[in-house]
């Protein structure tokens, strides 16, 4: 394995979608998905709606949203996951290409603005630019494309089963992010650390 491509959201940083975005609206995690727009986010994680259009869609209701304050509480909630920078800042030193493969919209670039993601990884396959989202073979397959790798070169850490399960399936080694520690560990054992 030569190359590690990184999911971001809950695997390097914290996903305010969960943790921000219900407080922001007052609602519980689950009373916030029963009033979403069904498929609204994952269009706009795809690159095909807008920022004014994210807002118009949002609530299946069409109940109108402080878009902006919205933009301003998610861009407050992102945060490292404990313990991830370092591990990050280790690889980097000892030269090991990474890349992110991240289902994530245009607000990505606030993640960079507050934490510096690309001083450690390069922020090359965002679902909102390549238009395709794990866990479609597309998204594993177009990564090693780009990056001229075999899929059994690179290996896919991610906080979701499904995603992993996708990335093996098309012949990429994957491993489940259960935390820093064990994938310290794991990351010792394969020869990158």
């Amino acid at each position: 394995m030569e190359v590690i491509l990184w999911d971001v959201m809950d695997t390097l940083v914290r996903d305010p979608f969960f943790t921000h975005m219900p407080g922001f609206f007052g609602h519980s995690f689950e009373g916030l998905i029963k009033r979403l727009r069904r498929g609204t986010w994952v269009e706009f994680e795809l690159g095909k709606l807008k920022e004014a259009e994210l807002y118009a869609n949002f609530f299946a209701d069409g109940a109108p949203i402080d878009g902006p304050g919205l933009k301003r509480c998610m861009g407050e909630g992102y945060a490292w996951i404990e313990g991830i920078e370092p591990l990050l800042a280790e690889l980097k030193s000892r030269g090991v290409e990474m890349h992110a493969l991240s289902n994530y919209p245009e607000w990505y670039r606030l993640v960079e603005e507050r934490l510096g993601l690309s001083r450690y990884i390069e922020l090359s396959f965002i679902s909102c630019h390549t238009g395709v989202r794990k866990p479609a073979p597309e998204a594993y397959l177009g990564a090693c494309a780009a990056l001229g790798r075999r899929p059994e070169e690179c290996l896919f850490i991610d906080d979701r089963e499904v995603n992993c399960t996708a990335a093996r399936a098309v012949g990429m080694n994957a491993w489940r992010f259960a935390g820093v520690p064990e994938l310290r560990l794991e990351l010792v054992a394969a020869g990158f650390l």
